[in-house]
């Protein structure tokens, strides 16, 4: 009998163990069940942030937009057009799935989408433009969440009309130039388009009338197209050509006798800056790396820091040469020389002006302050942005007396000379730049220049 009692005992914690166990195993089935459908079935719907107003649309139409999920991660992006019954989809961009339990898809992208209306057979007047951002989340019958835009939009195909006032026809490689012309609407993207490279157009404070600078580099060919091209802001686009008379530059060849003594005082300046150069061997390879791939890198990062630029003119009359002799010109094509044998050919892009050691550098003319720091073969540097695509760059300082984000007058103090970067001796290195492309100074230095090319064309005195 005992035994029986104990049989019954030890069955009854088995199954009170049983059902323990399964309870636990219910509930953490459940709590991976509301896990899973925390990660997968979430509510938060994607961001979309539209960089640019869009009121018209016709011909192609940029819109930079940003969107980000930073749950699910984005899924879909579409863009769609619509005008009563008919409905065109102008962009559909979708991204494939690379996860379950962490984020899907991309958390967020910024790009510039193209628009092209017209291409969607929509006619003329009213239509609706609608912006669609999904995420990967299941909800919303697995669709994901979404959000959407929808702007109205006017639909226009007619081009504007663009008249050229003025247009300079003497052009040569390395020199400046300008034109200016009329558009007889609110513009979007104008300027001038020199073959593939196109030079912005800003305004001149006169209704409708505007000015582009313009310039080819120190090395071009004679242009196989040169127009004025405007469009409206719905995208439609105008052109109209303008004739020029290319005059080709002779070859200003100069040497640079590279000595062991050179060497051995300008590379460590160089490797306190680009670490990187210890690793590349001798005195004379680390010197040709700073001349060639350094070289290289410091032209890109001048062209960023000129990408950008005032709309507004902020210089006026010439610009102020230093006074000084000048040691070396504009497009002098270097052979640098080493133990007597050519080791290198560089172009140099700029006026060397050498007075006495670390004399005061004051800013040619007026401008904003956009790069003050160490570049490589520059040494210290200044870049000076003057408004509407015009630089003006001092370098191989031994101070820079200035700040990134300055305004600073014509005349004003904002360095002094020294023998920094790829310089064998205390001298400013001075260039002048138009949209980030090397000119001759000599043009900007000539008040009869900016008179017969800039003032008289724009009627000022």
């Amino acid at each position: 009998m005992a035994k029986h009692i104990k049989l019954r005992s030890s069955s009854r914690r088995s199954s009170g163990f049983l059902k323990m166990f399964v309870l636990t195993l219910a509930a953490v089935a459940a709590v991976a069940f509301l896990v899973v459908v925390f990660l997968l079935f979430e509510f938060e719907k994607p961001t979309l942030v539209l960089e640019k107003e869009i009121k018209f649309l016709g011909g192609k139409v940029e819109l930079p937009l940003q969107a980000s999920d930073k749950k699910s991660g984005l899924s879909a992006i579409t863009i769609t057009l619509s005008q009563g019954d008919k409905k065109a989809q102008l962009l559909e961009k979708t991204f494939s799935r690379q996860a379950w339990f962490k984020p899907a898809g991309p958390l967020s992208i910024k790009e510039t989408v193209i628009i092209d209306a017209q291409k969607a057979g929509i006619k003329e007047g009213e239509a609706e433009l609608t912006i669609s951002v999904r995420d990967f989340s299941l909800n919303g019958l697995f669709k994901g969440n979404q959000t959407l835009q929808k702007i109205r939009v006017t639909m226009d195909t007619k081009p504007p009309k663009v008249a050229i006032a003025h247009a300079q026809r003497p052009i040569r490689p390395g020199g400046s130039g300008i034109a200016v012309y009329t558009i007889s609407e609110r513009p979007g993207r104008h300027g001038v388009m020199i073959d593939t490279t196109f030079f912005p157009g800003f305004a001149t404070g006169k209704d409708n009338t505007y000015i582009a600078y313009f310039a080819l580099p120190w090395n071009a060919k004679e242009p196989g197209s040169t127009k004025v091209i405007g469009s409206d802001e719905a995208g439609n686009e105008a052109v109209v050509p303008f004739v020029t008379s290319f005059k080709k530059e002779p070859d200003k060849r100069d040497s640079i006798n590279i000595s062991e003594n050179f060497l051995q005082q300008k590379i460590p300046e160089f490797e306190e800056h680009y670490p990187e150069l210890q690793t590349k061997g001798s005195l004379l390879e680390k010197y040709l790396y700073v001349n060639k791939e350094l070289r290289q890198s410091n032209a890109q990062t001048i062209a960023k820091a000129c990408a950008t630029t005032d709309p507004q003119q902020l210089w006026a009359d010439r610009f102020f040469r230093m006074a000084g002799a000048g040691r070396a010109g504009y497009a002098d094509q270097r052979t640098y020389m080493y133990n007597g044998q050519a080791i290198d050919v560089q172009t140099h892009l700029g006026v060397d002006i050498a007075s006495t050691e670390r004399v005061g550098i004051r800013s040619a003319n007026r401008g904003r302050v956009v790069f003050a720091e160490y570049l490589g073969i520059y040494g210290n540097m200044i870049i000076l942005d003057h408004g509407q695509g015009i630089s003006s760059l001092y370098s191989h300082l031994s101070s820079i007396d200035t700040k990134a984000g300055t305004l600073v007058e014509k005349d004003q103090l904002i360095g002094h000379s020294g023998a920094t970067g790829m310089a064998g001796g205390d001298h400013l290195h001075f260039s002048m730049l138009v949209h980030g492309i090397f000119v001759t100074p000599t043009e900007w230095w000539d008040q009869h220049w900016i008179n017969v090319n800039i003032k008289t064309i724009l009627n000022e005195k």
